[in-house]
């Protein structure tokens, strides 16, 4: 695979000269047209050390228009990194759209060193690189560009390289120990990053591979690429020009799975009162151990409005420490979370050791509220079941975090009533208006979203609870045991 890039190719300063101004002119007009468009762009720098990533990075820096330009070099994991799933600190740094990101040891970095070094397994890595492809197919599927440049030397022109560099005391700082150590292995290095570009170059996000000995023709080489790749998706995503989202006209089936579930059931408040008092307490205790061992836990609240979210919830703090979670009412993005993957707004709030995360509704509004409504499209909602699925199994696979996903559910003659006592409280008159009698209307239709939803997505590492909510006495319950039957399932 790298053979081609060990050719000896090179630019004279002459002919660098007479390409580099024409080059620069396009790629600030197509970064420009970027600036309109609907979709972010990833370039990743990796490859051989001293091959030229940081080089190329400043050189894009200065090419480009910086304003526009998000630049990362991610080290080793720091310990909130550590504490979280391994692609959180890279969604949080995904650009918004219409602007670039820049990576410099980025998401591949870590799995191939761990391999070379002899610390991880074949299967391991063959899981990470999975990984890897589903976290760039996500991107990809949302609109973005990813561009991919492996900057390649022979191993005699690495030696070369880093000598040069540690001789000039301009540069020395530049080469570490850690620099020869890895070149002491760069018969393994090749090995491993070859077979982890061949597993991960796909049709959406090919790998480039550049020649990485001059430094005049490598720099032509990923500006033209670059400049290509830019015109090209410019000119099939049209700037500024999203795809219409079509509102999903599926009926609900005659019997869905919230048929199933039983909501003549009650409970008369002198039995309620001392239960409630029981399963707070037990929470509560499982709350320390949760923060003793360092674990996490996120709720997710979903269900018919007015099923009683903000009640039970209520019910849940109740028994925590303050200073131990966090509530987050999701409603429509913001334009700064409309400006990237519908994900990125949940992954920067992934609770760290010994915290809790509850949100009132959750990403689930992408195949519920965003498929009904047609704010998502058709080929958005559908793909969205995996993406969720491999979101939330990258949540629980360390083993670390509880994950327990609520579904509320009432009938719609209950649901008319609490609408209508809203109406005649004052202190609760606000949580009323014509949105919430305009969504009752499509009540087959979110029956079957929810249907689907469940269906798609009850994993058996994060599986739903569906809580008959018709008093609301026992959906507080049910909630509490739910809780804490899913953080018992975590702890040590």
């Amino acid at each position: 695979m790298f053979e081609t890039a060990e050719l000896g190719r090179t630019l004279s300063k002459e002919q660098f000269n007479e390409r580099v101004p024409v080059l620069r002119d396009e790629l600030l007009k197509a970064q420009r047209e970027l600036l309109k468009a609907d979709f972010p762009v990833f370039i990743l720098l990796n490859g051989v050390d001293g091959a030229g990533k940081g080089e190329t990075a400043n050189l894009l820096n200065e090419w480009l228009d910086a304003r526009l330009l998000e630049t990362h070099a991610f080290e080793q994991p720091t310990e909130a990194d550590s504490q979280r799933p391994r692609f959180w600190r890279y969604w949080l740094r995904t650009p918004p759209r219409g602007k670039i990101g820049i990576y410099i040891g980025n998401w591949y970095t870590q799995p191939i060193i761990t391999q070379v070094l002899g610390h991880g397994s074949a299967k391991e890595l063959a899981r990470q690189l999975a990984e890897i492809r589903q976290f760039e197919q996500a991107l990809v599927d949302d609109g973005a560009l990813i561009v991919k440049f492996w900057f390649h030397l022979s191993k005699a022109q690495q030696k070369a390289r880093l000598s040069k560099l540690e001789s000039d005391s301009k540069t020395s700082w530049r080469v570490t120990k850690e620099d020869w150590r890895r070149f002491k292995r760069y018969e393994e290095f090749r090995r491993v990053s070859e077979l982890a570009l061949r597993d991960t170059s796909t049709g959406e996000a090919p790998w480039t591979v550049v020649e990485g000995a001059d430094a005049r023709s490598r720099s032509v080489t990923v500006g033209e690429e670059l400049l290509s790749r830019l015109r090209e998706h410019l000119t099939q995503r049209g700037a500024g020009k999203p795809p219409e989202p079509a509102p999903d006209a599926h009926s609900s089936d005659p019997l869905t799975i919230l048929d199933r579930i039983d909501l003549s059931q009650s409970l008369e408040k002198r039995d309620y009162e001392p239960e409630l008092e029981r399963q707070q307490a037990r929470l509560n205790k499982l709350s320390r151990k949760v923060r003793r061992q360092g674990k996490s836990v996120i709720v997710a609240f979903e269900g018919w409005d007015a099923a009683g979210k903000g009640g039970a919830i209520r019910r849940v703090i109740h028994a925590l420490d303050a200073r131990q979670f966090r509530v987050i009412p999701i409603s429509a993005p913001s334009p700064e979370e409309r400006a990237h993957h519908y994900l990125w707004r949940f992954w920067r709030d992934i609770p760290g050791p010994g915290r809790f995360t509850i949100y009132d509704r959750s990403w689930y509004g992408r195949v519920l509220v965003e498929r009904v409504e047609g704010f998502a499209t058709r080929a958005e909602w559908r793909r969205a079941y995996g993406e969720i699925n491999e979101f939330e199994r990258q949540l629980t696979r360390d083993g670390r975090t509880a994950l327990i996903k609520v579904w509320l559910h009432i009938s719609p003659e209950e649901q008319l009533r609490r609408f209508q006592e809203r109406e005649q409280t004052p202190y609760k008159a606000h949580k009323i208006g014509p949105e919430d009698y305009r969504n009752r209307e499509k009540w087959a239709a979110y029956e079957a979203a929810a249907d689907a939803m469940v269906s798609q997505t009850s994993t058996r590492a994060a599986p739903w609870t569906l809580v008959p909510a018709e008093c609301k006495y026992v959906a507080r319950l049910r909630v509490l045991e739910a809780i804490s039957a899913g953080i018992e399932g975590v702890l040590d």
